[in-house]
């Protein structure tokens, strides 16, 4: 089938399959009167004024502002329960790691995601995924993480398997079991990573339900060398890796990212002078999550300084119960621009071709290219700034997923 999207007023997007970074952050291409052709969902042609041919479905945008899909890189996607309740706690001062330590935060999410069925969290995450896809995410890393056993685990991937086959969003699957020490192993952190690395990691990686390990490296949860040694187990099985990193303390996690050449670091609100060279030197791209910091209270990753050191950054929810229960990719832009100091454009390529490269996706995603998905958004904008300055409001006149109208308009 062969859809024409035409009367592009102007048409901002990446070019290439790799992150930008360093002074290449903010580079985009803009073409205005522009049309793109795609046939059975990829693009073969893009073009200016008018178009001469045969095609199957016409979309006219009526001189709108068009950009590639969104790419939301880090969220927590599949999860039971609610944790509404700790923002008393939070308002009155105690901190993350307090409300952990006591037996909230994760482990609340943990009891109630253990308890939930397949068809629960399946339902819960289709209803997540539709509220996304009307900002214009069009493709989204979800992370397992809330069973820290085998059992719960394997569920919350096979859910995000089920998702992938039956809404537009495209998934990919990251294994998060290093998210926490389940209570049952308060006393045996050493059975508890023996368990992730001969047990749940080779079964996750026997049966293709990840591509990406993950490890939360933080004081008082895993330390640098654990992380490094769950990472580098997942590597022998395939996976690549990812690490939550220097969130709230810089115990070394950015520094284990560029050692083992971890595809991303996430978080990095304290990412210190080190860290940021580890993470240059290993070419690890910075998934930056702004909302997280404004939802704690917290600080801001030092996003300038990576940008001026060649560090790619990607920007991203961490869309998660209890420090950012945030779907909107839009107001994540806003943020970027407010508290990062970044462009309109570097802020596009962030949650567009970055985002893409931070979950392996680059040469499908992340950009308008012949050869490509037919992934974009149609904005109620002229122009790229104008998304970032309307903090808040949903800009998304309709999303295009493989070069069908899967929100707004005629589906």
């Amino acid at each position: 089938m062969k859809t024409l999207v035409k009367n592009i007023g102007t048409l901002v997007t990446p070019l290439g399959n790799t992150a930008r970074k360093g002074i290449h952050q903010g580079e985009t291409e803009t073409i205005h009167d522009a049309w793109i052709l795609s046939e059975d969902g990829i693009i073969k042609e893009i073009g200016t004024g008018e178009f001469s041919g045969v095609v199957d479905e016409v979309i006219d945008v009526e001189g709108k502002l068009v950009t590639p899909g969104l790419v939301d890189s880090h969220t927590h996607l599949i999860f039971g329960g609610w944790r509404n309740n700790e923002m008393e706690q939070k308002l009155k001062g105690v901190s993350y790691l307090d409300i952990l330590a006591s037996g909230g935060g994760i482990h609340s999410t943990v009891k109630a995601t253990r308890e939930a069925s397949f068809e629960e969290l399946v339902e819960r995450g289709k209803a997540a995924l539709d509220e996304m896809l009307g900002y214009g995410t069009t493709s989204c890393e979800a992370k397992s993480g809330y069973g820290l056993d085998s059992e719960t685990e394997i569920k919350q991937l096979e859910v995000i398997r089920k998702l992938n086959e039956i809404q537009p969003v495209d998934l990919v699957a990251t294994f998060l079991g290093a998210h926490a020490l389940p209570k049952e192993y308060a006393d045996n952190r050493e059975g508890y990573i023996d368990l992730l690395c001969n047990e749940i990691i080779p079964k996750v990686a026997e049966e293709k339900l990840a591509e990406f390990c993950d490890v939360f490296c933080e004081e008082g949860v895993f330390t640098a060398e654990e992380s490094r040694r769950i990472l580098l187990k997942g590597q022998e099985y395939g996976l690549k890796s990812k690490i939550h990193a220097d969130e709230i303390y810089p115990i070394g996690g950015s520094v284990v990212a560029g050692d083992i050449g971890a595809v991303s670091a996430e978080h990095l609100i304290v990412c210190n002078d080190e860290g940021i060279e580890a993470l240059s030197g290993g070419n690890t791209i910075a998934c930056l999550l702004p909302a997280t910091s404004h939802y704690l209270n917290a600080g801001y990753a030092p996003a300038r300084k990576m940008i001026e050191n060649n560090v790619a950054v990607a920007l991203a929810t961490d869309y998660n119960p209890g420090t950012c229960p945030c779907l909107n990719l839009q107001l994540v832009m806003t943020l970027g621009c407010l508290k990062y100091r970044m462009t309109p454009e570097e802020v596009l390529n962030a949650v567009t071709i970055n985002g893409a490269a931070a979950i392996g996706r680059a040469d499908v995603v992340g950009s308008l290219e012949e050869g490509k998905q037919a992934d974009m958004v149609i904005w109620n904008a002229r122009e790229l700034s104008y998304i970032c300055y309307r903090m808040g409001s949903n800009l998304a006149d309709k999303v295009i997923k493989k070069g069908k109208i899967v929100k707004g308009g005629r589906q």
